[in-house]
């Protein structure tokens, strides 16, 4: 072999070395260089649950899943025979309450306090009958003519017609005067009594018409059109869609720079590469069953789990719960 063609293979040689020097070392910064750390958590949105304070059936939607609604809108309609039954037996009670009411206010009427006085003085000419028996009887016994027993007799039939003249009295003049202020005031509240309960029953009536309690979505509708649903159930779930944030359970050693009222940079992949601010507004450790072992031989030790929530600085359009929202963690905070 010439010299020409030693240092044409020495050369390919140091060629060759340098190239597998420079592959190792690429090999090595990628090997070594820092992962990049996603931080994943989801949006979710506040929820309501429409539900009902009397049992019954639902006898219509007013509103199906996906419909926007307004604070107050009627969404469902429930069918209680109960209620109804209830709202009969206060108005009958009604009507008994106001009847005795009107009785004790005006008194007893023309033919009672008239049938009053004949019996008070038919009573009276029973007593005077009574008392000229009992005087003749007395004035007989002195005598002798009659019997002590006779005359025992006698004197009770005077007494007993003397007292029946005093209760005959006692009526008519219960009759003239009409009720006792007492039994008006009674009267009085008994009314007011059955109008509470006919009161509660309009209010329980009123439940019958389930309406929203904020402007937002119908979720979810959980019975079906005729099924016996309880009090308290919940019949409608009710999302407001304006009041959204981002949820994300973050390990406590990716925390460092994540503090309440930090501001990172969100991407949401199903709106997009748009990246939105949010504001962290929520930090509390979550249940041990969350926790994260570390995996490293040397000084191993127990990573908790927290869940962080951050709002959106500016509405997102088109948000849901649900969707998926990615955090850089090398461009967590910004510095704004």
């Amino acid at each position: 072999m010439n010299i020409k063609d030693k240092k044409g293979s020495l050369l390919l040689g140091v060629v060759a070395m340098l190239t597998v020097v420079v592959i190792v070392a690429l090999i090595g910064i990628f090997a070594l260089r820092e992962e990049e750390v996603f931080i994943t958590g989801e949006a979710q949105a506040s929820e309501y649950r429409v539900s009902g304070k009397v049992p019954g059936r639902i006898e219509m939607f007013l509103a199906e899943e996906g419909d926007q609604v307004k604070k107050g809108d009627t969404l469902v309609i429930i069918y209680s025979p109960e209620v109804q039954a209830k709202m009969d037996q206060a108005q009958a009670a009604r009507a008994m309450a106001e009847a005795v009411n009107e009785k004790a206010k005006n008194g007893a009427r023309q033919e009672q306090i008239v049938g009053a006085y004949e019996l008070w003085q038919k009573a009276k000419a029973g007593e005077e009958i009574y008392r000229k028996s009992y005087e003749r009887v007395s004035r007989l016994y002195e005598r002798g003519v009659v019997t002590e027993q006779k005359k025992d007799e006698v004197e009770a039939q005077y007494h007993a017609a003397v007292a029946t003249v005093k209760a005959a009295k006692s009526q008519y003049d219960m009759a003239v005067a009409g009720a006792r202020e007492e039994d008006k005031a009674a009267a009085e509240a008994q009314v007011a009594r059955v109008d509470g309960i006919i009161q509660e029953v309009e209010l329980a009536r009123a439940e019958r018409y389930l309406t929203s309690p904020v402007d937002g979505e119908v979720a979810e509708c959980f019975p079906k059109t005729g099924e016996l649903v309880g009090q308290g159930s919940p019949v409608m779930s009710i999302v407001d869609l304006k009041d959204a944030w981002f949820s994300f359970a973050v390990r406590e050693d990716m925390l460092r720079d994540i503090k309440i009222g930090s501001r990172m940079q969100v991407r949401v992949p199903a709106l997009g590469d748009d990246l939105h601010i949010v504001e962290v507004t929520y930090i509390k450790a979550m249940g041990t069953y969350a926790t994260w072992r570390s995996t490293k031989q040397n000084g191993q030790y127990d990573v908790r789990t927290f869940d962080v929530k951050a709002r959106p600085v500016q509405p997102i359009q088109d948000l849901r719960p649900g969707m998926t929202a990615i955090v850089m963690k090398t461009n967590t905070m910004l510095d704004i």
